[in-house]
């Protein structure tokens, strides 16, 4: 059957993102009283091994490592998924120093009372999954191995360490409340001969698979939602997670056009589809959802919910878990 029966299920991305630092303890705990059916924490990985909470390894951007000058030699630029980055990397720091940082809100324009929360540290995997084994309620986890291939070439393969950590609270059989997702696809086929728990496949809107990208196969978006490319997806993946403007795509001027046939074709296919990613603010809506000018203002976003819940899709990865619960219920 595809989908759980009680709706599409909705994945906190991030934590409640939307009302606290990203990745933080304090965004997933967040989520989790909100009633969050999935939370979703982005893996990287420490000089020493250890699979910490990120969404990207540049670091600069999320954490006050600039206020630390005792780091400022480590600062340095790399060649990541085939595109140059300057700053600072959590490959480049042990476990122990990394903990010495604080983390920062990334839209702190969008999201100024995001600013306050001063003191969380950055999390590890084990201190998530810690979380969610001790919830009051079943919370499902939801994954994501960022850069996986780069790693690797680093010697910091992060599949037996993610499959070893998700085992070791439980985590090992097909119906478990675990999804695994990436941008890559090597990285999923072998995780698929590691491991009975479910996979998905990431898709950008433009952008191919990075480690395709990287090695240039010409596999192209367009390829990977035809029907064929579905078909070749479900043989190692049980989900795509699609930008939702696959989707429902907008016109020239923003606002928002029919929906496409990726959903149906993804379930002709045996795939669940996970759509990412929504959120409140202007910014970020079809012209349509908006409400007034300013672009931090927040819009429409139970509308595009319930459209998307209309199209079939079956789970959103949501800023602001309070919201997709309220259109979902409404829905019903």
């Amino acid at each position: 059957m595809i989908g759980p029966a009680a709706g599409p299920i909705i994945i906190a991305h991030r934590g409640a993102s939307g009302e606290r630092p990203e990745h933080t303890l304090a965004a997933y705990i967040r989520a989790i009283e909100q009633g969050a059916d999935y939370i979703e924490p982005d893996l990287v990985i420490s000089r020493d091994g250890v699979l910490i909470i990120r969404h990207e390894n540049e670091i600069g951007g999320t954490t006050n490592i600039a206020d630390h000058p005792e780091f400022f030699s480590r600062r340095t630029s790399k060649l990541v998924d085939g595109r140059e980055k300057i700053g600072w990397f959590a490959e480049d720091f042990t476990l122990t120093e990394l903990k010495t940082l604080r983390a920062r809100e990334r839209l702190p324009q969008l999201r100024p009372t995001n600013n306050s929360y001063l003191d969380e540290a950055i999390a590890t995997l084990d201190e998530v999954l810690a979380l969610v084994k001790t919830a009051p309620r079943r919370i499902g986890i939801y994954p994501e191995t960022k850069h996986p291939s780069y790693f690797a070439a680093l010697g910091l393969a992060m599949e037996r360490p993610l499959i070893d950590a998700l085992a070791k609270a439980g985590f090992s059989a097909p119906d478990d409340p675990v999804f695994i997702q990436s941008f890559e696809t090597a990285n999923l086929k072998d995780l698929r001969a590691m491991t009975s728990l479910r996979l998905v496949q990431l898709i950008d809107q433009r952008e191919p698979p990075h480690d395709q990208k990287v090695v240039g196969t010409g596999l192209t978006v367009s390829d990977m939602i035809s029907p064929g490319g579905l078909r070749d997806i479900a043989a190692y993946a049980d989900a795509i997670g699609p930008n939702k403007l696959l989707i429902e795509p907008r016109d020239a001027a923003g606002r928002s056009l029919p929906p496409t046939s990726l959903v149906a074709d993804a379930h002709a296919a045996g795939l669940l589809v996970h759509a990412w990613t929504f959120r409140q603010e202007n910014i970020f809506l079809a012209l349509d959802d908006r409400v007034g000018e300013d672009p931090a203002m927040h819009g429409n976003g139970v509308s595009e919910y319930r459209r998307f819940f209309r199209h079939g899709v079956d789970g959103v990865f949501s800023d602001f878990r309070a919201i997709a619960r309220y259109a979902r219920h409404g829905a019903r």
